[in-house]
């Protein structure tokens, strides 16, 4: 692969050029030349495009695409597809499928059907099999088939003893648990946030205590037996404030935030629109605010979509019977863009890479190239001719984004939109 891109302003600050405007010359997938000015003498293709930015490739940490068992949801062919309209050049896989994800065979399945695409797929194993809770997965076989993490796709442990012996035992080879922050007979059967909304709705409430009551336990768990530790999508202030006491006891832990969580709060299910029914559930303003902040300050470590497709005939159907969850990746870097400034949008969709220990790759000569295009000012009104995916349940439609991705070059391929 032998491209030249002209004019890219430089977003990496493990980059020498960063902030800066430049030419990129890469020659076989790997960086050759960058200066202000390169002349195409070889002929190659050539890149050229309006406002153009470039950053490290963005990695999200949770996304599903049904693909085995619920391909009418999504498939891995076009979730790839998708990853790379969307601007990520890596994307972690739940094991949120039929059969779930629980066993070495498993693992080298889907591995065997994301191979020879610019998208990188790196599948998270189930915690325990079956991902019911009850005994523990073959995590070491995993792991060894090339498993970055493991979880019960927002399926809480509810037993703390199984939960210390994942910790314990997987810390043997440096394995990470991820562990969803519900504790399911706090939340009962609601649905969206517990408060006044809830109240005015009809809808049960599913409280902040549940989600903070599971996360002090797993904190205290992990504080026993030094594991290693990652909470996805937290969603209220008080989960914010227990991790940052967490980290600074120096446990091994991180967190992240679904988008949707930092963008919108529980007042936007008064027209119980399904597409708005996520778990955890959208909170108040003052969490969204915390999760900002922890955003900010390094306490929350990620950022993801936590995409989700559901079909049309578990959405189109009463609020309370309704699936939870929303596709986010095509809506992920407008939406960051209307909260936190460019630069911080790109550091929350790449720094995630270091705690799944994966390669990162400097826009630097010499390296292999590993980059998303984006133009950061475009602004746009999301709609569903802006979808890729399968499944168009989307919590954004309608809302004003800022920020067009352009496509990614990554694996020794190159990704464009039309």
């Amino acid at each position: 692969m032998n491209i030249l891109i002209k004019s890219a302003t430089i977003i990496d600050p493990k980059s020498e050029f960063h902030n800066t405007t430049q030419d990129i010359l890469i020659e076989n997938g790997t960086i050759s030349k960058i200066t202000n000015s390169i002349k195409n003498k070889n002929n190659y293709q050539e890149i050229k495009l309006d406002n153009l930015h470039i950053s490290q490739g963005w990695f999200d940490s949770s996304v599903c695409f049904g693909e085995p068992g619920f391909e009418e949801r999504e498939t891995i062919k076009n979730g790839l597809k998708t990853a790379a309209a969307a601007g990520f050049t890596a994307v972690a896989l739940n094991a949120n499928t039929h059969p779930v994800l629980d066993s070495n065979s498993d693992i080298t399945f889907v591995n065997a059907k994301s191979q020879h695409n610019a998208v990188t797929l790196l599948p998270i194993g189930a915690l325990t099999i079956g991902s019911k809770g009850e005994d523990l997965a073959e995590l070491y076989d995993m792991n060894s088939a090339g498993a970055i993490a493991f979880y019960d796709y927002k399926k809480p442990i509810s037993n703390p003893n199984l939960m210390k012996i994942a910790l314990l035992y997987a810390s043997n080879f440096d394995g990470l648990v991820c562990s969803f922050p519900q504790e399911n007979k706090i939340s009962g059967h609601g649905v969206m946030n517990e408060n006044i909304t809830s109240t005015s709705l009809g809808l049960k409430g599913n409280p902040a205590l549940a989600e903070e009551l599971q996360i002090a336990r797993d904190l205290f768990l992990l504080e026993y037996t030094g594991g290693k530790l990652h909470i996805p999508t937290i969603s209220t202030a008080t989960s914010v404030a227990l991790i940052r006491e967490a980290k600074k006891k120096k446990l091994d832990v991180t967190c992240s935030a679904a988008i949707h969580n930092l963008y919108f709060t529980d007042a936007a299910l008064t027209d119980f629109n399904t597409h708005f029914k996520v778990l955890p559930p959208l909170r108040t303003q003052e969490d969204v605010a915390a999760l900002i902040e922890g955003i900010k300050d390094g306490t929350v470590d990620m950022v993801t979509s936590d995409h989700n497709p559901i079909d049309v005939e578990q959405k189109k159907i009463e609020f309370d019977h309704a699936e939870y969850g929303t596709i986010g990746l095509e809506s992920a870097f407008g939406a960051l863009q209307t909260i936190f400034t460019t630069k911080k949008t790109i550091d929350v969709l790449t720094k995630g890479r270091a705690r799944f220990a994966l390669e990162q790759t400097p826009i630097e000569i010499g390296n292999k190239v590993n980059m998303t295009l984006f133009n950061p000012n475009a602004k746009y009104t999301f709609s569903k001719k802006d979808i890729v995916s399968k499944s168009k349940n989307t919590i954004f439609e309608g809302e004003t984004l800022k920020g067009k991705v352009y496509g990614i070059i990554a694996n020794n391929k190159i990704s464009l939109n039309q």
